[in-house]
């Protein structure tokens, strides 16, 4: 990547087919499905020299959150035991809770803000949003900033 680049956040539905499988291909990787860039290309269906020319320039939203700070903003149900389990998966992960802050519970909801160091993690952010959407309790959580 360039210094002096520049980002944007573009639907994937709308890029061509090539930048979706240069993606599969580094998740195969990273995920060990495949121990060589050559079998994961001929996996995916795509040359080696495709993979090489855009490789360092496309990144999932999730890939380029690893290492920073994110901060998630949950709205959760008022019933015991919910951000225990927030915080658990987190820790699971070996993401650093940095912050807290959760407001009192009016209408049976609450809105709880958690930074998180993701620097440590095992598992990228997206895998952990999709772990956090399966706790009960949560009515929905996004992430509201990231550093």
């Amino acid at each position: 990547m360039r210094k002096d680049s520049n980002f944007y956040l573009v639907d994937n539905s709308v890029l061509p087919e090539i930048f979706s499988k240069v993606i599969m291909v580094k998740e195969i990787l990273a995920r060990g499905h495949e121990k060589s860039i050559n079998s994961a290309v001929n996996r995916v269906g795509i040359s080696r020299s495709a993979f090489y020319k855009y490789k360092d320039f496309v990144f999932p939203f999730y890939e380029l959150s690893q290492g920073k700070v994110m901060t998630i903003l949950f709205t959760v149900e008022h019933m015991a035991g919910v951000l225990s389990d927030i915080l658990n998966k987190i820790a699971s992960v070996q993401g650093n809770v940095l912050s807290i802050n959760q407001n009192l519970p009016i209408n049976g909801m609450a809105h709880i803000t958690i930074s998180v160091d993701t620097q440590s993690m095992t598992t990228e952010i997206k895998s952990l949003m999709d772990e956090l959407k399966a706790i009960n309790g949560i009515m929905s959580h996004e992430i509201l900033a990231g550093k």
